[in-house]
């Protein structure tokens, strides 16, 4: 991989990991918060800059130490780049320690606390949106028509034709191909029979279809319905732009929850599962494989990767698991239906172990993606 798809796969992932932070450095001005730092990156600082009220501004190179000696600086935010290309932070004032300062964290509602915890999940779904619009508005969305309907298969067997478009399987709404190809993923095709319901000449059919088993062409026994989808995206308007670019997020949100399920059932295998290693990686092998269709080709990929990180990072940030933005809203809904805060100690230890957990756990992902870089 070179060194430019390492470059183009670190500014993606800085650039997801900033929108995040963001949204939590929003919605704390708003809310009257003090945010002593905010910083894309982890590690050492390599420039940081902090405005004084007079209007001055200072950048400086490495530590902080400069603006914790001149006490100007001392209420304002400072702004910081780090040295490690992976992750950021706002650090509120009092967000992990009760102060008394009518600026900190812990002195605002409960309802203000919140909205600023649930903002950086919020924000990385708006640049999911905003990523798609980009990507639609350029190559279009994907109609989940049925291009070829194999003749003596069950699909052709119940009179479904070339050209219908699949609306729905098994109750589930269908928009764009992939939720159909996602779908039959997720739920592999058995001897149960499957309803489907196309759209043809404006009319409505659903029909009952029994997979049939067949062998595949390594001559292993599959189920199959029998059909090829529409792999070609359509052109869109102004308002089907914007229509498609919304269901594009929930198709990324709704893969990563069902993924997530996956996972946690044992259907998918833990060394499946990437770090920022193993996503820099993707993402760089993504850019190579599309650098022979173009330039055109290469951004539209760069989009789609963009869309599924973000929309990802904004679900699993919002998991209730200590340490995430999910398990600090958790704790703020049961203060706020207890009228009163969770004892600071026992959230406290709960904060920290799951932190201790959730570093054990990107240590031994770090480690699986370094394993899979290492030629077999």
């Amino acid at each position: 991989m070179s060194a430019v798809n390492i470059l183009i796969a670190i500014v993606l992932f800085s650039v997801i990991i900033l929108f995040h932070e963001l949204g939590h450095f929003l919605l704390a001005k708003a809310n009257g918060i003090g945010v002593i730092e905010f910083s894309l990156g982890m590690g050492p600082r390599i420039i940081s800059y902090a405005k004084t009220e007079e209007g001055h501004r200072v950048k400086f190179f490495g530590s902080s130490r400069y603006f914790e000696e001149h006490k100007e600086f001392e209420d304002h935010t400072l702004y910081s780049w780090k040295i490690l290309p992976f992750g950021g932070s706002c650090m509120m004032l009092g967000e992990m320690e009760n102060i008394e300062d009518d600026r900190a964290f812990g002195k605002k509602g409960v309802w203000a606390r919140m909205s600023v915890i649930f903002a950086g999940p919020f924000f990385n779904f708006i640049l999911a949106f905003v990523l798609s619009l980009f990507l639609i508005g350029f190559a279009g969305y994907d109609e989940p028509f049925l291009t070829r309907v194999s003749p003596g298969m069950p699909l052709a067997e119940q009179g479904f034709q070339d050209g219908d478009r699949v609306t729905e399987i098994n109750g589930r709404h269908i928009v764009v191909n992939r939720e159909l190809k996602n779908y039959i993923q997720f739920h592999p095709l058995s001897d149960q029979p499957i309803e489907l319901t196309v759209e043809r000449d404006g009319q409505e059919i659903t029909k009952s279809v029994t997979p049939r088993l067949v062998k595949d062409e390594e001559g292993n026994d599959v189920y199959r319905l029998g059909f090829s989808y529409n792999i070609d995206r359509t052109k869109a308007g102004v308002w089907e732009n914007i229509k498609y670019s919304a269901y594009e997020v929930k198709f990324w949100i709704f893969t990563t929850i069902e993924s997530l399920g996956q996972m946690f059932s044992g259907k998918v295998s833990a060394k499946e599962v990437s770090g920022p290693v193993g996503i820099v990686q993707v993402v760089g092998d993504v850019v190579s494989d599309s650098m022979p269709g173009g330039i055109g080709l290469v951004m539209c990929n760069i989009l789609i990767m963009g869309i599924l990180l973000t929309a990802n990072l904004g679900v699993m940030n919002l998991l209730p698991i200590p340490a995430l933005d999910g398990g600090r809203l958790l704790f703020l809904i049961i203060e706020a239906i207890r009228r009163k805060p969770l004892p600071e100690k026992f959230e406290n230890y709960v904060n920290v172990g799951g932190f201790v957990i959730l570093m054990g756990l990107m240590v031994v992902i770090l480690a699986n993606d370094i394993i899979k870089l290492i030629p077999h």
